[in-house]
């Protein structure tokens, strides 16, 4: 039997009149990049990039107990998370080990959007079932909720000289909506209308810029696309797509599940200790597991010259093989290689300096703190 057709983004028509290289992701035909994935990727750290995220899974829970429910589902206390927040979170098995790292949006007091990684929409939505049961109700809506981010450090002016965009509040006005924009904390959200159509305006992202991402139906996307591009162009305001997208979230630091996350990994052991909650009244999968001691930990790696490591390289300390490469390629912003390496312990220390065996070649390597790059103070 032949693979299933990989499904098509509602914005298939615009990438391709966009001159877009496609490829198959997680089950989808995306844009991997338009023309120069290097000038993508300087747009965005310079001005904005308007990404097509068509392909997130977008769960919803809801019910008077889907708080507590999640609770034991979740690695976080979701019922600790205020209306209008978002908390990154992740969903862990029984040994502690990550089968998803997921964004928690509470949009009212008994409903929640959890949003997944595509290629584990249909794995979240089935354990969320299962582990929660009849004390709340599970709809997978990936397919009615429509996703773009804009990131950037001129995201925010780009999305204000938008016409339409209201407050969707007690003053549904484009001046109250501007005021409520601009005060926006990072991980909150904000409801807004767009020529009548509700939308879900986050601060989140994936590239360590400051950025939006929009939650709306998947029939308006054209437009909102098409118009976020018009207004930003004389700005620098271009589409990007996945490869500038990776190495925008490898500069930050940030990982990817598959590649830093794995059902194999322990949160400790990849730099997310921070999410772990310190007192949590509820029991919750995983929770007995994620306090043992690392067996390995995550480290950044920095190299000269312009041959980078590559997920999967080796790293050795000595004649000793102590890691492997993770994630890695030469930075676009910085100028040199940059990796990021899972290590034993005892050479994770900044400073250290280790070996990435790049196909029988040993490249020296240097261990520093994550993230490699830092975003001036908002605009």
């Amino acid at each position: 039997m032949s693979d299933p057709e990989p499904s098509r983004s509602p914005l298939h028509d615009e990438h391709v009149a966009l001159g877009a290289v496609f490829t198959d992701f997680a089950g989808w035909h995306m844009p991997l990049k338009y023309g120069s994935e290097l000038a993508e990727h300087t747009a965005v750290r310079t001005a904005a990039g308007l990404f097509d995220l068509s392909h997130m899974g977008e769960i919803v829970v809801l019910g008077p107990d889907a708080a507590a429910a999640l609770d034991g589902a979740l690695l976080s206390e979701v019922s600790a998370v205020a209306q209008g927040q978002a908390k990154y979170t992740l969903l862990l098995n029984e040994e502690g080990g990550i089968l998803d790292d997921l964004v928690v949006y509470r949009t009212g007091p008994d409903r929640f959007l959890i949003v997944a990684n595509a290629a584990n929409r249909v794995l979240v939505a089935d354990e969320l079932r299962r582990r929660i049961g009849d004390r709340a109700d599970v709809q997978d809506e990936s397919h009615d909720i429509g996703l773009l981010a804009l990131q950037g450090p001129l995201s925010r002016d780009v999305l204000l000289e938008i016409q339409g965009f209201a407050a969707d509040d007690d003053d549904p006005t484009e001046a109250r909506f501007a005021e409520l924009l601009t005060a926006l904390p990072n991980y909150r959200f904000l409801r807004a209308v767009l020529s009548g159509h509700p939308v879900l305006i986050a601060r989140t992202g994936y590239t360590g810029e400051l950025g939006y991402e929009l939650y709306l139906a998947p029939d308006l996307l054209p437009a909102l696309w098409r118009r976020i591009l018009e207004v930003g162009r004389g700005s620098g305001v271009v589409p990007v797509g996945l490869a500038a997208r990776d190495t925008l979230r490898l500069e930050a630091g940030m990982p990817l599940h598959g590649h830093e996350l794995t059902a194999d990994t322990r949160p400790a052991e990849v730099g997310l200790a921070r999410v772990v909650p310190k007192q949590k009244q509820a029991d919750y999968v995983g929770k007995e597991a994620v306090g043992a001691p690392p067996r390995r930990m995550l480290v950044g790696l920095v190299s000269e010259g312009r041959r980078a490591g590559r997920a999967g390289y080796p790293v050795l300390a000595g004649d000793r093989a102590v890691g492997t490469v993770t994630s890695g390629a030469l930075s676009p912003t910085l100028g040199h290689p940059i990796a990021i390496a899972s290590v034993e312990p005892d050479t994770a220390e900044p400073g250290t300096v280790l070996d990435i065996d790049v196909r029988g070649t040993r490249l020296p390597a240097t261990v520093v703190p994550l993230p490699f790059y830092r975003r001036k103070a908002d605009r």
